[in-house]
């Protein structure tokens, strides 16, 4: 098997087994496209925590342990974390190891690496070009058996659910702002995102991605009530106007009342 990164304070550090999902941008993809995915992270998921997607703590964040690691081909450097995927496993191909008549939804959370030292068909999972879902062991267990390790799956993209709104964590320094937006349904995904400073003029400030899900803003923002518009990769649009209040502090999360459809 390959290994899902997990980033914790900064560091990535590599962890066992695989995964992987797929990062287009349109929710109704036309059929059903096969892929394979294996699992990691332990029977109660605790060793997924983290991840190169950067949302830390997946219990606390509310994705629990229906996610999955990407590899290569379907992570897109970032660009797919939070998005959802409806997995299958394929008793047509394999009747052996697959559970009939039930699928699960994953969020993508991580990403899982190549692995050139392995071929891609034994071992090397999530090696270009192949789409591969390292999966949290919980959500793999509802579609595959244990012993089998690996499994032929069909997936698609599907729209996210979640409850309540979208959340904003506030990380970096002076001078430096990072924010990782979560809790975001429909595409999942975020393209782009914009910030607006109390004593900035009204004007709105593209921030940039820095890695996985976190957006980032070089300035001093410190003591300043912030507004964020996010675009998520389906197009939708929404302003969340002065959700940071003016004495935030690193370190801080904020919830909205506001939640893509």
């Amino acid at each position: 098997m390959g290994g899902a990164y997990v980033r914790t304070g900064g560091v990535l550090a590599l962890i066992c087994c695989v995964l992987a999902i797929f990062g287009a941008d349109a929710l109704e993809p036309s059929g059903w496209v096969r892929a394979h995915a294996t699992f990691y992270g332990g029977s109660d998921a605790s060793g997924t925590m983290g991840g190169a997607c950067g949302y830390g703590n997946l219990y606390a964040q509310g994705y629990g342990t229906r996610t999955a690691a990407l590899s290569t081909a379907l992570f897109s450097d970032g660009a797919s974390c939070g998005q959802c995927y409806k997995l299958v496993c394929d008793r047509k191909t394999d009747k052996t190891w697959c559970k009939p008549g039930v699928s699960v939804t994953v969020t993508a959370t991580n990403f899982c690496p190549p692995n050139w030292d392995l071929p891609s068909d034994n071992g090397g999972w999530c090696n270009p070009p192949r789409p591969h879902f390292d999966m949290a062991q919980p959500a793999w267990e509802k579609i595959g058996v244990y012993r089998g390790g690996i499994i032929p799956v069909i997936y698609q993209r599907v729209p996210c659910v979640k409850k309540g709104g979208v959340r904003f964590t506030i990380s970096g320094h002076d001078y430096f702002l990072l924010v990782l937006p979560t809790n975001v349904a429909a595409a999942g995904s975020v393209r782009a995102m914009d910030i607006m400073a109390s004593k900035s003029g009204e004007d709105w400030m593209s921030m940039t991605r820095n890695w996985g899900a976190n957006w980032q803003r070089g300035g001093y923002l410190n003591g300043q009530t912030l507004s964020f518009r996010l675009t998520i990769t389906d197009g939708q649009t929404i302003v969340f106007s002065n959700i940071v209040r003016s004495s935030w502090t690193f370190g801080q999360t904020f919830a909205s009342n506001l939640q893509f459809k």
